[in-house]
């Protein structure tokens, strides 16, 4: 097996193949973040403990945060869809209106090419960010800032090479000719409103105009878009029943070679995969974390179509700072060294790999125990809805109470593309 952080091209031999399909799967993700979370139970993580007596207490918080989201329980998945909804404005109504005249499959082409452009935006914002919306005069923050801002600029046609005509679009020839100023625009940046890592986003968004022209066979020949997707999805169902981990196998496939200056095995971009020494073999843990994301927001569009989704619970939960944040202040994991607290740490440090690891493990247990409070299964409350309630809602919930702006609890440095 040769890894490397360098791109040489050259014909990946099978086991490195092997590796590639083995760190892309959800199986490897539970592996390899199950190594870090086994050291901490016993004490011997470097950088956490992890009391498992608070689970029952965790779940109870969780629990009355869904109860307070959704008293019936009929939870929908967390997904970009939700964010869409910010300040209670009706905008996927309005954008239904305008898909009005098109065909179940081009609605649900144009519908992934909003819901991947606007996960690939969704990487922290920073503090001090926000998007006022033209026609409410609302603001957001955040991701629901992220996502307001993302879904008005699909909707003037930013992402579109043909504004006029055909504005509800993505297409590679837009992305590769869209400048910084245009996303700065895009999203209301000046001096004075600052976004984390604009560079990255641009960078992101361009590398994914070269990604949907490298692969026709998932995203068309002509005009190739990102939502074409959903058509190599159609094909690869049955009985129209079609599997989460083959959505998420297609968007690491489609979308790994975005990633900039990420580990590779034999020039193939691992994206969101990252070295821990403490991890067995080669040392590398998976997370998926936007990957995955976009996953579970891409199975409402699937779902419109008829198609039924299997295996919901093969995927994990998100390694990111709202369900980390929700295991630190509720006290499942402590750290062990208070500068962990108190200054920021690179994606890739062993503190931030670790502490992503350890939140993919307990957010399984998290969501075992809320099932047992409610006497529920996993088909009737996936780790998913879970996730909505949930895990993520509460993690933020929490974090507003013990700090001002509700920051995570540690702090990262973002480059606009992981968190």
């Amino acid at each position: 097996m040769e890894m490397r952080t360098a791109k040489t091209p050259r014909t990946p031999r099978t086991d490195d193949q092997e590796l590639v399909a083995y760190l892309r799967s959800p199986d490897a993700i539970r592996e390899r973040c199950g190594q870090l979370f086994a050291l901490a139970v016993e004490g011997k993580s470097h950088h956490f403990s992890c009391d498992l007596t608070r689970l029952p207490k965790v779940a109870d918080y969780v629990l009355e945060v869904m109860q307070e989201q959704y008293p019936d329980l009929q939870i929908p998945f967390h997904s970009r869809w939700r964010h869409f909804e910010a300040g209670g404005v009706a905008r996927l109504s309005r954008l239904d209106e305008q898909l009005a005249g098109l065909t179940p499959l081009e609605k649900a082409v144009a519908k992934f090419d909003l819901a991947i452009i606007s996960v690939l935006l969704d990487a922290g914002a920073g503090s001090r960010w926000y998007y006022r919306e033209r026609e409410t005069q609302l603001s957001f923050r955040r991701s629901e800032g992220l996502a307001v801002a993302s879904f008005q600029m699909f909707c003037d046609g930013t992402f579109s090479s043909d504004k006029q005509t055909a504005p509800l679009q993505v297409n590679a020839e837009r992305l590769q000719a869209l400048t910084e100023q245009e996303l700065a625009d895009g999203f209301g940046v000046n001096a004075e409103n600052p976004l984390v890592g604009i560079a990255g986003r641009l960078q992101l968004l361009q590398k994914l105009g070269q990604a949907l022209l490298s692969s026709p066979h998932l995203f068309g020949e002509q005009n190739p878009r990102p939502g074409n997707l959903v058509k190599y999805l159609i094909e690869k169902s049955s009985n129209n029943r079609l599997a989460a981990t083959t959505v998420l196998g297609a968007v690491l496939e489609g979308l790994g070679d975005i990633w900039s200056g990420r580990i590779e095995v034999a020039g193939i971009n691992l994206g969101d995969v990252w070295f821990h020494p403490s991890v067995a073999d080669d040392g590398l843990v998976p997370f998926h974390k936007l990957s995955q994301w976009l996953t579970y927001s891409l199975l409402e569009p699937v779902e419109e179509l008829g198609l039924e989704i299997t295996d919901l619970d093969a995927l994990t939960g998100l390694a990111e700072y709202r369900n980390g944040g929700l295991c630190l202040d509720l006290e499942l994991l402590r750290p062990k060294h208070p500068e962990i607290l108190l200054k920021p740490h690179p994606v890739g440090s062993e503190v931030i790999v670790e502490w992503r690891a350890l939140t993919v493990m307990l957010l399984d247990r998290i969501a075992a125990t809320v099932r047992e409070k409610l006497g529920m299964s996993a088909e009737e409350l996936p780790l998913v809805k879970i996730l909505q309630g949930g895990t993520w809602t509460a993690g933020r919930k929490i974090a507003a109470q013990h700090r001002k702006g509700g920051i995570p609890p540690i702090q990262i440095e973002s480059d606009g593309t992981v968190f």
